[in-house]
Protein backbone atom coordinates (compact mmCIF):
# COMPACT_ATOMS: atom_id res chain seq x y z
CA UNK A 1 0.00 0.00 0.00
CA UNK A 2 0.81 3.18 -0.43
CA UNK A 3 1.43 6.01 2.13
CA UNK A 4 -2.44 7.51 1.82
CA UNK A 5 -3.31 3.84 1.32
CA UNK A 6 -1.81 2.97 5.35
CA UNK A 7 -2.88 5.77 6.68
CA UNK A 8 -5.98 5.05 5.86
CA UNK A 9 -5.73 2.13 7.57
CA UNK A 10 -4.31 3.41 10.95
CA UNK A 11 -7.17 5.82 10.87
CA UNK A 12 -10.34 3.43 10.01
CA UNK A 13 -12.36 3.77 13.43
CA UNK A 14 -11.33 7.20 14.04
CA UNK A 15 -13.07 8.25 10.16
CA UNK A 16 -15.61 5.91 10.92
CA UNK A 17 -16.80 7.58 13.70
CA UNK A 18 -16.60 11.12 12.66
CA UNK A 19 -18.11 9.95 9.04
CA UNK A 20 -21.24 9.06 10.54
CA UNK A 21 -21.37 12.08 13.56
CA UNK A 22 -20.43 14.51 10.60
CA UNK A 23 -23.05 12.77 7.99
CA UNK A 24 -25.72 13.48 10.92
CA UNK A 25 -25.32 17.02 11.39
CA UNK A 26 -26.31 18.10 7.98
CA UNK A 27 -29.55 17.79 5.55
CA UNK A 28 -29.43 17.39 1.84
CA UNK A 29 -30.58 21.19 1.66
CA UNK A 30 -27.59 22.31 4.16
CA UNK A 31 -27.12 23.19 7.65
CA UNK A 32 -27.62 27.06 9.08
CA UNK A 33 -24.75 27.55 11.33
CA UNK A 34 -25.88 28.59 15.03
CA UNK A 35 -25.33 28.05 18.39
CA UNK A 36 -27.00 24.77 18.90
CA UNK A 37 -24.73 23.39 15.10
CA UNK A 38 -21.35 24.49 16.40
CA UNK A 39 -22.06 22.58 20.17
CA UNK A 40 -23.48 19.96 17.88
CA UNK A 41 -19.94 19.85 16.16
CA UNK A 42 -17.81 20.63 19.12
CA UNK A 43 -18.90 17.40 20.85
CA UNK A 44 -18.14 15.44 17.32
CA UNK A 45 -14.67 16.46 17.90
CA UNK A 46 -14.40 16.16 21.30
CA UNK A 47 -15.12 12.51 20.79
CA UNK A 48 -11.43 11.87 18.37
CA UNK A 49 -9.88 13.63 21.39
CA UNK A 50 -8.24 16.32 20.14
CA UNK A 51 -8.70 18.34 23.06
CA UNK A 52 -10.07 21.51 24.63
CA UNK A 53 -8.00 23.86 22.65
CA UNK A 54 -7.57 22.44 18.81
CA UNK A 55 -11.44 21.82 19.45
CA UNK A 56 -12.43 25.42 20.32
CA UNK A 57 -9.94 26.95 17.37
CA UNK A 58 -12.08 24.81 14.75
CA UNK A 59 -15.10 25.92 16.27
CA UNK A 60 -14.23 29.43 16.43
CA UNK A 61 -13.23 29.25 13.05
CA UNK A 62 -16.34 28.16 11.43
CA UNK A 63 -18.20 30.30 13.98
CA UNK A 64 -15.94 33.49 12.38
CA UNK A 65 -16.51 32.59 9.00
CA UNK A 66 -20.19 30.90 8.71
CA UNK A 67 -22.18 31.74 11.04
CA UNK A 68 -25.90 32.79 9.98
CA UNK A 69 -25.31 31.27 6.50
CA UNK A 70 -26.57 27.99 5.52
CA UNK A 71 -23.75 26.27 4.31
CA UNK A 72 -23.10 22.36 3.24
CA UNK A 73 -21.31 19.75 4.52
CA UNK A 74 -18.00 20.33 1.75
CA UNK A 75 -17.72 23.95 3.34
CA UNK A 76 -17.31 23.10 6.62
CA UNK A 77 -15.41 19.95 6.38
CA UNK A 78 -12.72 22.10 3.93
CA UNK A 79 -12.81 24.79 6.96
CA UNK A 80 -12.48 21.51 9.42
CA UNK A 81 -9.60 20.40 7.55
CA UNK A 82 -7.72 23.78 6.82
CA UNK A 83 -7.46 24.80 10.66
CA UNK A 84 -6.25 21.42 11.60
CA UNK A 85 -3.28 21.22 8.77
CA UNK A 86 -2.08 24.78 10.68
CA UNK A 87 -2.68 23.13 14.51
CA UNK A 88 -0.57 20.10 13.33
CA UNK A 89 2.17 21.59 11.18
CA UNK A 90 5.76 20.72 11.98
CA UNK A 91 8.59 19.90 10.15
CA UNK A 92 9.52 16.84 8.02
CA UNK A 93 11.55 14.75 10.88
CA UNK A 94 12.88 11.55 9.98
CA UNK A 95 15.02 10.07 11.65
CA UNK A 96 18.74 12.65 12.34
CA UNK A 97 21.36 9.89 11.32
CA UNK A 98 25.06 10.22 12.46
CA UNK A 99 27.55 11.42 9.84
CA UNK A 100 30.04 8.92 10.60
CA UNK A 101 29.73 5.79 12.58
CA UNK A 102 26.10 4.05 13.77
CA UNK A 103 23.51 6.29 14.22
CA UNK A 104 21.83 5.31 18.08
CA UNK A 105 18.45 5.80 18.43
CA UNK A 106 16.89 4.77 22.21
CA UNK A 107 13.24 3.91 22.77
CA UNK A 108 11.32 4.48 25.67
CA UNK A 109 7.89 4.18 27.04
CA UNK A 110 5.30 2.92 29.53
CA UNK A 111 4.55 -0.84 30.05
CA UNK A 112 1.97 -2.05 26.85
CA UNK A 113 2.63 0.91 24.84
CA UNK A 114 3.64 -1.01 22.20
CA UNK A 115 7.69 -0.37 22.51
CA UNK A 116 9.09 -3.71 21.68
CA UNK A 117 7.03 -4.25 18.44
CA UNK A 118 7.36 -0.13 17.46
CA UNK A 119 11.61 -1.27 17.74
CA UNK A 120 10.73 -3.95 15.51
CA UNK A 121 8.72 -1.99 13.09
CA UNK A 122 11.75 0.45 12.86
CA UNK A 123 14.64 -2.14 12.77
CA UNK A 124 12.08 -3.20 9.70
CA UNK A 125 11.80 0.08 8.21
CA UNK A 126 16.03 0.63 8.22
CA UNK A 127 16.99 -3.20 6.89
CA UNK A 128 14.32 -2.18 3.94
CA UNK A 129 16.64 0.75 3.47
CA UNK A 130 19.53 -1.39 3.13
CA UNK A 131 21.28 -0.24 6.59
CA UNK A 132 22.57 -2.97 9.22
CA UNK A 133 21.11 -2.92 12.55
CA UNK A 134 22.12 -4.11 15.96
CA UNK A 135 18.84 -4.10 19.14
CA UNK A 136 20.25 -3.42 22.66
CA UNK A 137 18.05 -5.72 25.05
CA UNK A 138 18.30 -2.86 27.65
CA UNK A 139 14.97 -3.84 28.94
CA UNK A 140 16.44 -5.85 32.09
CA UNK A 141 13.48 -5.70 34.07
CA UNK A 142 10.95 -8.16 32.00
CA UNK A 143 12.99 -10.92 31.19
CA UNK A 144 9.80 -11.74 28.93
CA UNK A 145 10.71 -8.56 27.52
CA UNK A 146 14.64 -9.57 26.34
CA UNK A 147 12.81 -12.77 25.03
CA UNK A 148 10.42 -10.62 22.84
CA UNK A 149 13.37 -8.88 21.39
CA UNK A 150 15.01 -11.80 20.61
CA UNK A 151 12.07 -13.33 18.69
CA UNK A 152 11.85 -10.10 16.86
CA UNK A 153 15.58 -9.65 15.83
CA UNK A 154 15.61 -13.83 14.71
CA UNK A 155 12.64 -13.13 12.50
CA UNK A 156 14.32 -9.72 11.10
CA UNK A 157 17.27 -11.48 10.48
CA UNK A 158 19.18 -7.92 13.03
CA UNK A 159 21.91 -8.61 15.80
CA UNK A 160 20.93 -8.28 19.59
CA UNK A 161 22.96 -7.58 22.56
CA UNK A 162 21.37 -9.07 25.94
CA UNK A 163 22.78 -8.74 29.17
CA UNK A 164 23.18 -11.07 31.91
CA UNK A 165 20.47 -11.94 34.36
CA UNK A 166 20.70 -8.47 36.54
CA UNK A 167 22.61 -6.43 33.94
CA UNK A 168 22.01 -2.94 34.55
CA UNK A 169 20.36 -1.48 31.36
CA UNK A 170 22.72 1.26 31.23
CA UNK A 171 25.54 -1.57 30.69
CA UNK A 172 23.63 -3.32 27.97
CA UNK A 173 22.96 0.00 25.99
CA UNK A 174 26.83 0.51 26.50
CA UNK A 175 27.90 -3.01 24.83
CA UNK A 176 25.47 -2.81 21.82
CA UNK A 177 26.86 0.97 20.59
CA UNK A 178 30.27 -0.95 21.41
CA UNK A 179 29.22 -3.28 18.99
CA UNK A 180 27.85 -1.27 16.77
CA UNK A 181 30.89 0.46 16.24
CA UNK A 182 33.47 -2.53 16.31
CA UNK A 183 31.36 -4.31 13.33
CA UNK A 184 30.61 -0.79 11.67
CA UNK A 185 26.83 -1.22 11.67
CA UNK A 186 24.32 1.92 10.78
CA UNK A 187 21.93 1.66 13.49
CA UNK A 188 21.66 0.98 16.93
CA UNK A 189 18.08 0.78 18.54
CA UNK A 190 18.37 0.58 22.36
CA UNK A 191 15.44 -0.74 24.26
CA UNK A 192 14.50 0.83 27.89
CA UNK A 193 12.37 -0.83 30.56
CA UNK A 194 8.55 0.08 30.45
CA UNK A 195 7.97 2.27 33.30
CA UNK A 196 5.35 5.19 34.40
CA UNK A 197 6.51 8.23 34.55
CA UNK A 198 6.08 8.64 37.82
CA UNK A 199 8.51 6.56 39.13
CA UNK A 200 11.45 9.06 39.69
CA UNK A 201 14.32 6.44 40.39
CA UNK A 202 13.46 4.97 37.27
CA UNK A 203 13.04 8.15 35.46
CA UNK A 204 16.97 9.05 36.73
CA UNK A 205 18.11 5.58 35.07
CA UNK A 206 16.69 6.68 31.58
CA UNK A 207 19.04 9.94 32.01
CA UNK A 208 21.65 7.40 32.76
CA UNK A 209 21.24 5.33 29.80
CA UNK A 210 21.37 7.95 27.85
CA UNK A 211 24.78 9.10 29.56
CA UNK A 212 26.43 5.75 29.36
CA UNK A 213 25.65 5.94 25.15
CA UNK A 214 27.57 9.51 25.50
CA UNK A 215 30.70 7.95 27.02
CA UNK A 216 31.37 6.08 23.13
CA UNK A 217 29.25 8.29 20.68
CA UNK A 218 29.36 11.82 22.53
CA UNK A 219 26.89 13.20 20.30
CA UNK A 220 24.31 10.30 20.38
CA UNK A 221 21.45 9.15 21.06
CA UNK A 222 20.85 11.21 17.90
CA UNK A 223 17.18 10.23 18.53
CA UNK A 224 15.32 9.43 22.04
CA UNK A 225 11.93 7.87 20.51
CA UNK A 226 8.59 7.67 23.26
CA UNK A 227 6.30 4.99 22.06
CA UNK A 228 2.83 6.59 22.89
CA UNK A 229 -0.49 4.38 23.12
CA UNK A 230 -3.03 5.75 20.93
CA UNK A 231 -5.67 4.33 22.60
CA UNK A 232 -4.96 5.91 25.75
CA UNK A 233 -6.06 9.52 24.38
CA UNK A 234 -5.62 11.95 26.37
CA UNK A 235 -3.91 10.41 29.03
CA UNK A 236 -0.79 10.19 26.61
CA UNK A 237 0.01 13.92 26.83
CA UNK A 238 1.48 13.97 31.10
CA UNK A 239 3.42 10.25 29.98
CA UNK A 240 5.12 12.51 27.01
CA UNK A 241 5.71 15.43 29.27
CA UNK A 242 7.70 13.68 31.93
CA UNK A 243 9.42 11.22 29.70
CA UNK A 244 10.34 14.42 27.43
CA UNK A 245 11.73 16.04 30.36
CA UNK A 246 13.56 12.94 32.02
CA UNK A 247 15.18 11.28 28.55
CA UNK A 248 15.55 14.44 26.79
CA UNK A 249 12.89 12.74 23.72
CA UNK A 250 13.53 14.04 20.16
CA UNK A 251 10.17 12.69 18.72
CA UNK A 252 7.23 10.46 19.43
CA UNK A 253 6.16 7.21 17.75
CA UNK A 254 2.32 6.61 18.10
CA UNK A 255 1.31 3.32 18.10
CA UNK A 256 -1.57 0.92 17.61
CA UNK A 257 -3.25 3.89 16.01
CA UNK A 258 -5.83 1.32 14.17
CA UNK A 259 -6.96 0.40 17.72
CA UNK A 260 -8.64 3.27 18.26
CA UNK A 261 -11.52 5.86 17.40
CA UNK A 262 -9.20 8.64 19.40
CA UNK A 263 -6.85 9.60 16.25
CA UNK A 264 -7.13 13.35 16.84
CA UNK A 265 -5.03 12.80 19.80
CA UNK A 266 -2.52 13.40 17.58
CA UNK A 267 -3.47 17.03 17.53
CA UNK A 268 -3.64 17.06 21.23
CA UNK A 269 0.29 16.11 21.45
CA UNK A 270 1.24 18.44 18.68
CA UNK A 271 -0.30 21.31 20.50
CA UNK A 272 0.60 20.67 24.03
CA UNK A 273 3.77 19.25 23.79
CA UNK A 274 5.77 20.33 21.15
CA UNK A 275 7.58 17.57 19.93
CA UNK A 276 6.99 16.23 16.15
CA UNK A 277 4.84 13.08 15.72
CA UNK A 278 8.01 10.78 13.86
CA UNK A 279 5.92 7.68 13.12
CA UNK A 280 2.30 6.28 13.35
CA UNK A 281 1.35 2.47 13.63
CA UNK A 282 -0.93 1.47 11.72
CA UNK A 283 -1.37 -2.41 11.61
CA UNK A 284 -0.05 -4.92 13.35
CA UNK A 285 2.55 -6.46 11.14
CA UNK A 286 6.34 -5.43 11.44
CA UNK A 287 6.12 -3.49 8.25
CA UNK A 288 2.97 -1.48 9.16
CA UNK A 289 5.32 1.92 10.40
CA UNK A 290 4.58 5.27 8.25
CA UNK A 291 5.92 8.02 8.53
CA UNK A 292 3.44 10.99 9.96
CA UNK A 293 3.05 13.42 7.32
CA UNK A 294 0.19 16.04 8.80
CA UNK A 295 -1.45 16.60 6.02
CA UNK A 296 -2.06 12.89 4.45
CA UNK A 297 -3.33 12.62 8.59
CA UNK A 298 -5.92 15.08 8.33
CA UNK A 299 -7.04 14.79 4.74
CA UNK A 300 -7.73 11.05 5.71
CA UNK A 301 -9.73 11.73 8.67
CA UNK A 302 -12.39 13.17 6.58
CA UNK A 303 -12.21 12.60 3.01
CA UNK A 304 -14.87 10.05 3.23
CA UNK A 305 -16.81 12.08 5.02
CA UNK A 306 -17.06 14.34 1.87
CA UNK A 307 -17.05 11.36 -0.43
CA UNK A 308 -20.10 10.43 1.54
CA UNK A 309 -21.92 13.32 2.36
Amino acid sequence: MGLFDRIKQGLKKTSQVLNTDVRDLFKSEGRLIDEDFLDEMRAILFKTDMGYEPTEAIVAEVGKTMRGRVVQLDEVIATWKTKLKELMAQDESPIRFAEQGPTVIMVCGVNGAGKTTSIAKLACMFCGEGKSVVLGAGDTFRAAAVEQLTIWSDRLGVEIVKGGEGAHPATVAYQAVEHAIKNKLDVCIVDTAGRLQTQKNLMTELTKIRDSIRKQVPEAPHEVLLVLDATTGQNGISQANNFAEAAGCTGIVLAKLDGTAKGGVVVAIRQQIGLPVKYVGVGEQHEDLVLFNPDAFVDEMFDDAVDQG
